[in-house]
């Protein structure tokens, strides 16, 4: 589907400035309305989101900078912007997982007159109102990673974590052919991704009945709080044989709180994210930490592919939808050189 307007800054859109849900919403994905032509939409004038002009200015509202691969987005948000002398890149605000605070830095942007707006929601429902707003004033925004529930945005970027769910799925029923108990370790509850993490999982597992998921709970994302919850557990006696998380950073906080109980040999590991970072997943299936782990694309190169499509008139993808590679200990390292983003200029 490509776009060469932001057909959702409609009537409805604007009279939705203050109303949650005046535009239509899509649990699933936020992408444009279904129209008799969806190709393109008809331009206004000569077609552009964003006036002609020799430099634009980008707004970029990260749900939480903390998170290592919210933080290697940020680091390759910043280097793909450098290389274009016509696009600044503005401090990115940083949320740090509250929903009111990126709400605030959202409608901050929208004061200042970005030009375009990139947002990785914290939670998708508070986001809407306030990426509404940017719609009404006329800034295309870029959704990456999580939905919004609107339409009125000019693309969403980012992987099928139904689909990556289901792979790490398949790959806890090759490591467990006799079945076992596994634990879950969320990241935040009301957030999609984690929804589509888990339902994946839990089709692919269901080839294997006698694989069952013994305990799930959140950890919000964070390594300490894998930590923290996997401790709880083991001291509970609970038989643990596989340990499935949401991310990395909260598969290796598990991995670490089995390596103090000295559990590590009897449990598995899968992540997801395989960061080419010394401390990220890809390093740690290398490693032997992790049996493997499925790389999340940051989906930065595409953002920033699609602005510079946005600011030039250009069509773009409205729904670009990124694949994920599987990580195991057969591919790690050949993985990790395709990936290092440190190797770059």
């Amino acid at each position: 589907m490509k776009h060469s307007r932001l057909a959702g800054i409609t009537t409805a859109c604007v009279a939705g400035l203050f109303t949650l849900g005046a535009c239509s919403t899509n649990t699933d994905a936020a992408q444009p309305s279904e129209e008799p032509d969806q190709e393109s939409s008809a331009p206004a004038d000569d077609g552009r989101l964003v006036e002609e002009k020799d430099s634009y200015v980008i707004g970029y509202s990260q749900s939480n900078n903390a998170e290592p691969y919210r933080a290697q987005l940020n680091t390759q948000l910043e280097y793909y912007v450098s290389q274009h002398d016509n696009l600044e890149l503005l401090p990115i605000a940083d949320a740090q997982q509250d929903s009111s605070r990126q709400v605030s830095q959202v409608q901050q942007f929208v004061q200042q007159g970005v030009d375009v707006l990139v947002v990785s929601p914290n939670e998708s429902d508070p986001l809407t109102p306030p990426v509404e707003q940017a719609c009404a004033a006329g800034i295309p925004v870029i959704v990456l990673d999580r939905t919004v529930k609107t339409d009125c945005i000019a693309a969403f970027i980012g992987g099928d974590n139904v689909a990556i769910g289901k792979a790490a799925g398949e790959l806890a029923v090759e490591l467990l052919p006799d079945g076992g108990n596994v634990v879950e370790l969320r990241g935040i509850l009301s957030n999609q991704p984690q929804i589509d993490r888990d339902e994946g999982f839990r089709e692919a597992i269901a080839a294997n009945p006698d694989i069952k998921i013994v305990k799930d709970q959140d950890a919000k994302w964070l390594k300490e709080e894998g930590t923290k919850v996997m401790q709880q557990w083991l001291q509970s006696g609970d038989d643990i044989d596989l340990v499935y998380a949401h991310n990395d950073p909260m598969a290796l906080g598990a991995y670490l709180a089995a390596a103090g109980a000295g559990k590590t040999e009897d449990i598995d590991f899968i992540g997801i994210d395989g960061l080419a970072i010394p401390d990220g997943g890809i390093r740690a299936v290398q490693e032997g930490q992790l049996a493997g782990t499925f790389v999340y694309p940051t989906g930065a190169k595409e953002a920033v592919d699609t602005i510079t499509k946005i600011v030039d008139g250009e069509e773009f993808e409205a729904e670009q939808i990124l694949p994920t590679t599987a990580v195991t200990s057969d591919n790690a390292e050949e993985i990790y050189t395709e990936y290092d983003f440190s190797a770059k200029d």
